[in-house]
């Protein structure tokens, strides 16, 4: 497969940022679970099949549709504490996940994880996997996550959103899109990822021809 590349020199040894719902994990079965149970927990109808279709944006983006502007935050802490009982266990790897950092690692470069997701959770869900990045960063979202990115030093940005594009646009990172989230291909691919990939299994290979590429 051939790939597009950047104009701009790889490094020698490469800090790649990663997002983590949707791209290394699939939080759907989690989060899904953690809706039902703050639905029951509250008696507020909450459609959770909805919800997790539009995952990526803020918790409390969600939130709001479903609890008045004044009880959001409280119900952003509640949903917070209860994650980790209710969305830890039912969350897997997504395919590919382990090998792309491991391909950071083999090519003598660090994978970080910057993510929207509330950091404490973020960090037990790759606890739980056994996927150990160089560093994590949550509560992150879009452009913000150029903030993290920057003070890491990386190159690439892989995310399945288009909030992950804007994010790496804004930290002059290259984009890598994976279509494994709420957008196909050509979405990614027309919202300015530099390069779109069906899913991580195909991470490798690119990250070693990108890194050949200067």
């Amino acid at each position: 497969m051939a790939y597009t590349t950047s104009s701009a020199a790889p490094s020698s040894a490469p800090v790649v940022g990663f997002d983590l719902d949707m791209t290394l994990i699939d939080s759907r079965p989690g989060i899904r679970a953690c809706y039902r149970a703050l639905s029951a927990r509250t008696g507020t109808h909450i459609d959770a099949d909805l919800a997790v279709t539009r995952l990526g944006p803020p918790l409390a983006q969600e939130l709001a549709h479903w609890f008045p502007e004044e009880r959001i935050a409280a119900m952003a802490d509640l949903y917070r504490e209860m994650y980790p009982t209710h969305a830890i266990a039912p969350t897997p790897a997504l395919p590919g996940a382990r090998e792309a950092i491991a391909a950071v690692r083999a090519a003598g470069g660090r994978a970080i994880v910057v993510t929207a997701k509330y950091e404490p959770n973020a960090k037990l869900h790759l606890a739980h996997l056994g996927i150990e990045p160089d560093a994590i960063t949550g509560d992150l979202w879009a452009e913000q996550k150029a903030e993290a990115l920057r003070e890491h030093g990386a190159s690439v940005y892989v995310g399945d959103h288009l909030g992950d594009i804007r994010g790496a646009r804004a930290a002059d990172a290259y984009s890598v899109a994976v279509a494994t989230g709420p957008y196909g291909v050509d979405e990614l691919r027309a919202a300015g990822a530099d390069t779109v990939l069906p899913d991580l299994t195909a991470f490798p290979a690119w990250l070693a021809e990108y890194r050949a590429t200067a």
